[in-house]
């Protein structure tokens, strides 16, 4: 359970300042965090994962908890949980060998999504911490989006404070303030902020009907690959294609149909070629008027 002295913590635009500002320890700054009302607990050196059972659940302001804590292991990175907890959520801003998340960022910062920052953190890989002040009795609950490589921290989470170190590529490196905001901070709306980064799905734009062969509609078995969920995908592509080959659909008419609705399923390029390509293999062996394929159970709809 969380411990604090202070239910209320004492976040300022300067409190960052004052507690990271080249304390002699991490064991000092993580004092200075529970002196404010911080509910602050310990991570492995040089890493990330809790050194307590409960993880950031354990997360304390007591002095002598924390005290003992860090006299246990002096060099132990900082948790902070975000939330209601610490009153500050976070946007994490991710570098790393598959992508960086500052375009996305600034997009959604020039849209009005997140402009209004407290104060900004480097981190040790060179992403970007924006901390925001949380609005009391608000849940805001974590996410990732992993496609703008973009994090949020809110209820439910936690990140590594400054001056905490983190070992990156052999080399220890530490989380530390690079902005304070001469603006007024306000708090961020996750909800919007991931629905701007991350939008949902529009429908495929099918090819227009017409080149469909008697008994066939490819527009229905391209739908139906296009919503057919997760772990179902491959073995819809191969019965669709299956059945327009059997009707006589040329290659390139199914891939026409065929390849936007897998990508909106979510199935990459190279996994939609080589299932078709399968299936008019098999097609083509087997004659016309063939039913190569398993029929699943989406085959109820009258094709």
């Amino acid at each position: 359970m969380f411990q604090p002295d202070n239910p209320t913590p004492t976040w300022s635009v300067s409190t960052m300042q004052r507690v990271a500002a080249k304390p002699p320890t991490l064991a000092a700054a993580a004092l200075r965090y529970a002196n404010l009302g911080i509910p602050v607990f310990p991570c492995v050196p040089g890493g990330k994962q809790p050194l307590t059972s409960n993880g950031f659940h354990d997360a304390t302001s007591v002095a002598r908890i924390v005290h003992t804590w860090w006299q246990r292991t002096p060099d132990a990175n900082i948790g902070l949980p975000t939330g209601a907890p610490t009153g500050v959520l976070v946007v994490d801003v991710d570098v790393h060998a598959g992508g960086s998340g500052f375009a996305a960022f600034e997009r959604a910062r020039a849209e009005g999504f997140g402009d209004a920052w407290a104060w900004l953190v480097r981190t040790p890989s060179g992403g970007l911490h924006a901390y925001y002040p949380n609005v009391r009795g608000q849940e805001q609950r974590s996410w990732q989006v992993p496609s703008a490589h973009v994090d949020f921290r809110g209820d439910g989470g936690y990140v590594i404070a400054p001056p905490s170190r983190i070992s990156v590529d052999g080399a220890m490196r530490s989380y530390h303030v690079i902005a304070v905001a001469a603006h007024a901070a306000k708090p961020i709306d996750a909800v919007e902020l991931r629905r701007f980064l991350e939008p949902p799905r529009q429908a495929p734009a099918l090819p227009p009907p017409g080149m469909a062969a008697a008994g066939c509609r490819p527009d229905a078995l391209a739908r139906t690959v296009a919503l057919t969920p997760e772990g179902g995908r491959n073995h819809a592509l191969f019965w669709a294609s299956c059945r327009m080959a059997e009707n006589g659909l040329s290659h390139a008419d199914a891939m026409s149909w065929l390849v936007p609705a897998a990508q909106y399923a979510g199935l990459s390029d190279r996994e939609i070629e080589t299932t078709v390509n399968s299936a008019f293999r098999i097609a083509s062996r087997l004659g016309p008027g063939s039913r190569p394929g398993p029929t699943p159970a989406s085959e109820g709809i009258h094709l």
